[in-house]
């Protein structure tokens, strides 16, 4: 029978930062900056804060929440 392998990197809740470096807002081509307390992506060009879900970055504007 075969045991159950054990994952290797980042668990579904966690992005691998580096590859979070190489993202940019897709309406500004700016960097992002990465908030690890509200899982999110914020452009700061656009205003907008993208959600990463179960370790998923969703870089769409409809998807974003408007900054203040």
């Amino acid at each position: 029978m075969n045991e159950p392998r054990e994952a290797s990197g980042p668990g579904p809740e966690r992005t691998a930062p580096r590859f979070l470096e190489l993202l940019v807002c897709p309406l500004t081509k700016t960097s992002l900056e990465y908030d690890e307390k509200k899982q999110e992506l914020i452009s700061r060009a656009a205003r907008l804060a993208y959600p990463i879900k179960s370790g998923v970055p969703y870089l769409l504007p409809s998807e974003a929440r408007q900054l203040d």
